[in-house]
């Protein structure tokens, strides 16, 4: 939600709409999230990572599905976190570049940390013996996750459909906002100064 305000307040067209496509992202992505902890969940009544290790091999359609919605999270480009990044980090350089590193070095270590915690649930040997056992995802489940994994792809793959609808509303708003700000110059210092002018 950090990179979402860092969109609306870069006052720009590639930062707003960044930060709108973002707000959908991030809806679908951590939805997804929340559904892959449900399941994992649901079959361990567990939510510690030092309770899982090596699950992929027990049950492969979850790590897959875990896998994309991570790589989702990070901003893997194809997916629809690089689109809402790239755009709010374009629009955010245009405007003040100091926000704009701070936020780059913010996904590097976001990046890290969910690959991290990828390798320890799913990948190397099973650490637990309770998970020697454990069911892959059923068809109800891979029926609910789905529409999420099309979104991820849909989105990041063909972005300029949700732009396309937005792009006239996002360029009437910053108009309006610019109109606003000249007739009131003590709000528009006062905003300068606030974000960095």
């Amino acid at each position: 939600m950090g990179f979402v305000t860092l969109g609306i307040f870069a006052l720009n067209l590639q930062g707003m709409e960044g930060g709108i496509i973002q707000m959908l992202n991030h809806g679908v992505s951590t939805g997804a999230l929340f559904l892959a902890v449900g399941v994992i969940y649901e079959r361990t009544h567990t939510r510690l990572i030092a309770d899982y290790g090596g699950i992929a091999a027990k049950v492969p359609v979850y790590a897959t599905f875990l896998l994309i919605i991570t790589l989702s999270s990070i901003g893997l480009p194809g997916t629809n976190g690089f689109i809402g990044e790239f755009t709010i980090l374009l629009g955010a350089f245009l405007h003040y570049k100091p926000a704009a590193v701070i936020a780059s070095l913010g996904i590097i270590l976001g990046a890290g940390y969910m690959l991290w915690l990828y390798q320890r649930v799913a990948l190397g040997k099973i650490t637990n013996p309770h998970n020697e056992h454990l069911a892959d995802m059923n068809t109800r489940e891979v029926l609910a996750a789905l529409p999420l994994v099309a979104l991820v792809f849909i989105i990041g793959l063909y972005p300029n459909a949700a732009f396309g609808v937005m792009h006239a509303s996002v360029a009437n708003l910053l108009q309006h906002m610019q109109s606003k700000m000249q007739s009131a110059p003590a709000l528009t210092q006062a905003l300068g100064t606030l974000i960095g002018n």
